[in-house]
């Protein structure tokens, strides 16, 4: 089973975890014997427990003797010494005390019919003996006839009977009979607590340790999904989705370790529990086993058919969970859109679409289950009465006792409920299953983007820029046969600025992603300083570029916090100066705690341009060696833009810029312009070279650009 092998590195706490199951198991069926004993022992026999007399009086240890054997009767006075008028159990007694008990059954049981009986004096019977009137012939038979009579009545009778002969005794040597059976009591009920404090001193520690190994299994899946996924391209991400993402890694990961902590608590008790108790049920009365074996086939049909019902249904419920978070997900982000178009009505049927799949899902299983506990009750309580009905003839005729009954019923309930345990944990497991499937199915997803086995990360990155060369580039989806990019070849040096303009759609966002991995080239090289960005390890890549994506995204966390997430050790004049070439100095100080703002999570809490240029602060406070904008001055506006352009070019001295953009203005002034057409390259030169050889570029110009901007009168 795939759940199994999460225990790999537990072995211990599951090795612990069994013994103290295994203690509390023997609590919990000892506690039976302890309730019986009270009842049989304590309240029925008085507190006397077995049917070996501690002391008997003078006139019934000569009738004891008369009625025992030659042999029995050297090992009777061998047991017993006189102390004053009566004879009490010597130590050579108790070490034959099995022995002596068998001896002395059935002539107590005759003392004590003779002692009730108005036609036989016992004390005229032992003078009658001692005078010679009766014969030792005459007594055997006499011992014969009533052996015979009391055989017939079962040996449970004779010993309750011996026991009743003892008690008789006890009185008339004047012992108390109340302290004995309050002492019996206390005696029983004492240990009965401390088997109790025992079994639950075991079950809490099983419950820790449990829940501390499903906890640990659940952190450390949750560990290495996030570890795998912070690993993945867009491609592994889109595979999946964002929300079926977060799905396993939420949903999936509770639901094993919720069965882990059942497999541990439940799986491994039950039998152990079931176990036990059928070995004492057999000592209790094996005539009444079938009784059992009724019980646990149905518990097993119950349970079977419950599950017929409701399986098919436990392995779709994942998905549809995964549709509801994917819906949520795509409300939340989508919010302000939503209001825009006035769809909130839409949206909320379209969650409610997927929600209600969900609930129906959720509400047929619960329905399903929620007859386990009355049928489990019904066959509970219907196996007490049957147990009640049948015991009451073996009662009556003395096969065994009120105690064994209420054992027997005890024990019963145990079996039937560690059946059920492990029957509901059958009906969880599917569940559980599936979701580690959905995790596996991640953790075992290699990435297609990956490191070299001998990164040439020492090859790169010795000046203070990079050259960086597309060299004959294609690009397309795994699940597309079309081209996003074909033949596209240009350079960007060091110092220089390059820039990538063209129609939505043309794959000026895919250029930045294919320099920076997101995506490998499925054709021609991508170059920085002459090594294939696939001969780098991702991390040296990365060191070398400073982005600013086209979406600004903000951390929760102060402004400070956002400015250095890509360079930690930064102290606040690096910050600072990121900032004013950003153009984000102003308004960072016009705020009363500054640096030390607050940011919400995706920065809603500033304006888009305030975002955007945090943004491009956050990029510049890294040592990158190239700067990659995509779009990223379309919220700024034009004296913001030009301002900001002029601080880059007069900050970034020998770094390598490229810029993707929508607006001419942005880019005119650059070294070299990427025209992008349907994923071809248009042309590229500078402004003026552009505007005379490249139609493509000068149609998007002359659509931005009034006469006197083209003339470069105004910028």
């Amino acid at each position: 089973m795939g759940l199994f092998k999460y225990f790999k590195g537990r072995i211990r706490y599951v090795l612990a975890i069994v013994v103290l199951l295994a203690a509390q198991a023997s609590c919990d069926l000892a506690l039976p014997n302890y309730t019986s004993d009270i009842v049989d022992v304590g309240i029925g026999q008085s507190g006397v427990e077995s049917a070996l007399p501690v002391e008997m009086r003078e006139g019934t240890m000569d009738a004891v003797l008369i009625f025992s054997s030659p042999d029995d009767r050297d090992l009777i006075e061998e047991a017993y010494s006189k102390q004053g008028d009566n004879y009490v159990l010597n130590q050579a007694g108790e070490e034959n005390a099995g022995q002596l008990e068998e001896a002395l059954k059935y002539p107590l049981v005759m003392c004590y019919y003779a002692g009730q009986s108005d036609e036989m004096d016992i004390d005229q019977a032992v003078s009658a003996y001692n005078a010679g009137a009766i014969d030792d012939a005459q007594v055997d038979a006499i011992m014969a006839q009533a052996t015979e009579q009391l055989d017939k009545m079962g040996d449970s009778i004779v010993s309750q009977q011996a026991i009743a002969a003892v008690k008789a005794e006890y009185e008339a040597c004047g012992i108390d009979m109340e302290k004995m059976q309050r002492d019996y009591l206390l005696s029983v009920g004492a240990r009965m607590l401390g088997v109790t404090l025992l079994g639950v001193l075991c079950a809490a520690a099983v419950s820790f340790l449990a829940s501390r190994t499903g906890a640990g299994i659940a952190r450390d899946l949750r560990k290495r999904l996030f570890e795998k996924v912070v690993g993945f391209s867009d491609a592994e991400v889109q595979r999946f989705s964002a929300a079926s993402l977060i799905t396993r890694s939420t949903n999936d990961i509770q639901q094993i370790q919720m069965v882990t902590i059942m497999l541990l608590r439940m799986v491994l008790f039950a039998p152990i529990m079931a176990t036990g108790g059928i070995i004492l049920i057999l000592r209790t009365n094996t005539q009444m086993s079938w009784i059992i074996v009724l019980a646990v086939a149905l518990v097993v049909c119950l349970v079977m058919l419950l599950m017929v019902l409701a399986l098919p249904k436990f392995k779709i419920m994942q998905t549809l969970i995964d549709r509801v978070n994917l819906v949520a997900r795509e409300v939340l982000t989508g919010l302000p859109v939503i209001r825009a178009f006035n769809r909130q009505q839409y949206e909320e049927e379209r969650f409610d679409k997927a929600s209600l799949k969900l609930k129906g899902t959720q509400l047929f299983t619960n329905r399903v289950m929620s007859f386990m506990f009355p049928g489990m009750t019904l066959i509970m309580n219907g196996v007490s009465v049957l147990i009640v009905w049948v015991a009451s003839g073996y009662i009556d005729n003395g096969t065994i006792q009120t105690g064994d009954m209420i054992a027997f019923i005890t024990y019963s309930m145990f079996i039937i409920m560690s059946f059920l345990m492990m029957s509901m944990v059958a009906v969880f497991l599917p569940r559980a299953q599936v979701s580690a499937k959905r995790i596996d199915e991640v953790l075992a997803t290699q990435c297609s983007i990956a490191d070299p086995d001998q990164p040439a990360d020492a090859e790169v990155g010795e000046g203070e820029g990079v050259e960086i060369v597309f060299d004959q580039v294609d690009f397309a989806y795994s699940d597309s046969s079309k081209k996003v990019l074909e033949d596209v070849s240009f350079t960007a040096k060091a110092g220089k600025t390059t820039a990538i303009i063209g129609a939505t759609g043309s794959g000026k966002s895919t250029v930045l992603r294919l320099l920076m991995r997101a995506y490998d080239v499925t054709g021609g090289k991508v170059t920085v300083d002459g090594v294939d960005v696939r001969d780098l390890s991702q991390k040296r890549l990365h060191s070398l570029l400073g982005y600013v994506p086209q979406k600004a995204f903000l951390f929760s966390g102060t402004i400070a916090s956002n400015l250095s997430y890509g360079n930690p050790g930064a102290g606040v004049d690096r910050l600072m100066d990121a900032a004013e070439v950003a153009q984000a100095r102003d308004f960072i100080e016009a705020k009363e705690a500054g640096m030390d703002t607050p940011i919400s999570q995706g920065g809603t809490d500033v304006s888009g341009g305030q975002r955007q240029r945090l943004a491009i602060a956050r990029a510049l406070a890294c040592d990158a060696k190239a700067f990659l904008f995509d779009d990223s001055f379309s919220a700024l506006d034009y004296k913001t833009d030009t301002a900001l352009r002029a601080a880059l070019k007069e900050k970034l001295g020998g770094r390598t810029v490229i810029i993707v953009a929508q607006r001419i203005s942005t880019i005119r002034n650059a070294d070299n312009i990427v025209v992008l057409d349907e994923g071809r390259i248009a042309g590229q030169g500078t402004h003026d070279y552009l505007m005379g050889h490249c139609p493509e570029y000068r149609e998007i110009a002359q659509s931005q650009l009034s006469e006197d901007e083209l003339k470069g009168g105004v910028e």
